[in-house]
């Protein structure tokens, strides 16, 4: 996590765009995150770069 005074600065929103760009130009047809549902900084800034929520996932441990 950034400190106090470097936040609000899109340095998160610049990362995950060049990254997700990356991907594309390298003939990528599909770009996936994952995210915290309950966290809503960083869902905002996905949908603000164009991402979109297309289904919940959920994590099962068994254990025997």
């Amino acid at each position: 996590m950034y400190p106090p005074y470097e936040r609000r600065k899109g340095y998160a929103t610049s990362i995950v765009t060049q990254i997700s760009q990356l991907a594309l130009d390298k003939g990528f047809t599909k770009c996936v995150l994952y995210t915290d549902l309950e966290n809503p900084t960083s869902n905002s800034i996905y949908r603000k770069i164009g991402y979109m929520p297309i289904c919940d996932s959920l994590q099962l441990k068994f254990e025997y």
